[in-house]
Formats: C-alpha cells, sequence, structure tokens
C-alpha cells in the first residue's frame, strides 16, 4: 500500500543518512584513539588533556556505535528490540555512552579553564597546583555517574517490557510502543538533567575563561610582542564556544525528542535524529583541528 512505502522509503531514507554520519563520526573519533594511544606506546605516558581527549574518543566512538546499532535494529529488525533484554541493554548502553561523552567534556572543558585562565585566588591557584592529579578522579566520577544513569535506565527500560509482555506476545506491537514511549519520560529527564548539569559546567567555564581573557588583554594593551598566554586563551574560547554551541543544538534536540517522542516518522524526528548523529564527529573534529599534534598527524594522512 501507498502508507508502507511511504514508511519504507522514510526507514531506509533515514538508515541511510545517519549511517553515513554515524560511520564518519566513528572514523574521526577512532583517529583521535589511535594517534593517542600510539603516543602513549611512544612516550610510555600521557599528560592529562590527552588522558581527558582518549576517554572522550572511546565513549563517543562507543557511543556512535551503540546509537547506529539501536537505530538499525528499530527500522530494519523492530520486533527483535521486544525480545528481553535486547532493549533494555541497548537503552543501558546508549545511556552509559551518552553521559560519559557529556561529562568527559565538561571535564575537558573544566581542565581548559583551570589550566589556561589567571585569576589570582588562592582557590583557584590550588586548584591549578592540583588539576594534574584531579583529572583521573574527575574521569573515574564521570565514569561511576554514567554508569549509575545507565542502570537507572535499564531498570526504566525493564519494567514495561515486564508491564507489556502479554500485549507483545499478542502482536500488539502499536499499543506496547506507546506505553513504552511514555514510560521513557522518566528516562528523558534523567538525560536532561545530565544534559543541564554539564551545560552549566561548560557555560562556567566559558564565562570565566573569557573573563580572564578580558583581564588578561586589558594588562598587555602596552605590550606590542606576541604573547603565548594571549594565544592560549584564544585557542581555548574557540574550543570552549564550540562546546557551548554544540551542547545548546543538543539540548534542544533533548526537549524535542521529548515532544516529539510519540511521533516516529515525522520530519521534526528525522531532523532531531540529524542533528544528534553530527555533534560527536563534527565536535571531535573541532578538537583535533584546535590540537596542534591531532591536527598535524591529520594533515600527513590525508594526502
Amino acid at each position: 500500500s501507498p502508507q508502507q512505502s511511504n514508511v519504507t522509503t522514510y526507514g531506509a531514507t533515514t538508515v541511510a543518512i545517519v549511517t553515513l554520519e554515524a560511520f564518519a563520526g566513528m572514523w574521526i573519533n577512532a583517529f583521535i584513539v589511535c594517534v593517542l594511544c600510539i603516543a602513549w606506546v611512544k612516550k610510555k605516558t600521557l599528560n592529562s588533556n590527552e588522558k581527558i581527549l582518549l576517554l572522550l574518543g572511546c565513549s563517543r566512538f562507543c557511543s556512535l556505535c551503540v546509537s547506529w546499532a539501536y537505530l538499525f535494529l528499530s527500522f530494519i529488525y523492530p520486533n527483535y528490540l521486544h525480545v528481553h533484554p535486547t532493549l533494555q541493554l541497548a537503552v543501558f548502553f546508549k545511556a552509559f555512552f551518552d553521559h560519559s561523552n557529556l561529562w568527559v567534556s565538561a571535564c575537558l572543558c573544566g581542565f581548559y579553564c583551570i589550566k589556561i585562565a589567571n585569576f589570582r585566588n588562592s582557590f583557584f591557584i590550588h586548584l591549578k597546583v592540583k588539576i594534574d592529579r584531579m583529572v583521573p578522579w574527575l574521569l573515574l566520577g564521570s565514569g561511576i555517574l554514567a554508569l549509575t544513569i545507565g542502570i537507572i535506565a535499564y531498570d526504566i527500560a525493564d519494567k514495561p517490557h515486564c508491564n507489556n509482555r502479554n500485549s507483545t506476545e499478542q502482536g500488539n506491537f502499536g499499543k506496547a510502543n506507546i506505553k513504552m514511549d511514555k514510560h521513557f519520560f522518566p528516562s528523558f529527564f534523567l538525560s536532561g538533567f545530565g544534559y543541564a548539569a554539564s551545560f552549566m559546567a561548560v557555560i562556567f567555564s566559558a564565562v570565566f575563561l573569557l573573563f580572564s581573557l578580558w583581564t588578561h588583554k586589558r594588562k598587555m594593551q602596552t605590550n606590542s610582542m606576541k604573547d603565548l598566554s594571549m594565544d592560549a586563551h584564544i585557542r581555548a574560547m574557540k574550543s570552549i564556544l564550540s562546546f557551548l554551541v554544540m551542547y545548546s543544538i543538543n539540548f534542544v534536540c533533548l526537549v524535542l525528542n521529548m515532544v516529539y517522542v510519540t511521533k516516529k516518522r515525522s520530519h521534526m524526528s528525522f531532523l532531531i535524529l540529524v542533528f544528534q548523529y553530527t555533534f560527536p564527529g563534527v565536535h571531535s573534529l573541532i578538537l583535533i583541528f584546535s590540537n596542534p599534534k591531532l591536527e598535524m598527524t591529520l594533515l600527513k594522512i590525508l594526502p
């Protein structure tokens, strides 16, 4: 029928476009991971910035893999998602890697701010001295927080399966899907909390770094020589502003996703999906060009 033909065309188009975005993002983040791992083997150590970038690249690569597999199953083999525990595991890993990505990104923003900003406050100076020792603990805390949210998401996803087992066995997948969508609203609000908290960390980092840049520029107005600290400020500001723009788009997509959660084949749902799969690849590309080592390696292998 024409309706079934439209549904098939929509599903094929969505899967094709998202697959291109997902595999491009996987390649970009795999490049970051490979370059940093090779440097780790050669130097036997990584600095704090490289540790954060390595974990961020790993979490984004895994997030794209899980998200793409979930989308592929939901469009091509939707009935397999109702087989316990496929849906629950997919939701767990997606929530874990998504929030790991968010919090590690926030850690990177905070690291840039503390390492580069110049304030004479004693607490800030103490943070600047101790930040390298704090980075492993911040990354561990991000992982534990993401794991907690993943477990809660698994529990939320597990309840509709138990409640709707009879309906799915009788073939009422449409009704089961509607109940499942309504039941997923707590997980969306949980994701919203993660986005909002990490987004606030990015905003505060940008504000503090911008204020530090402004005060530093006032002090350097009489000095005509090139200042390395000013260059570091500007590079960090570009990175954090890119975080801010991408986080804003992601947060808007999350809110719109809650609005259009039951409208599986609307144009807005399609645009939200495209933006969400664009974020990990585009932002990682920005990070590559803001890091001299990664940029130089990329330019060497591109020809």
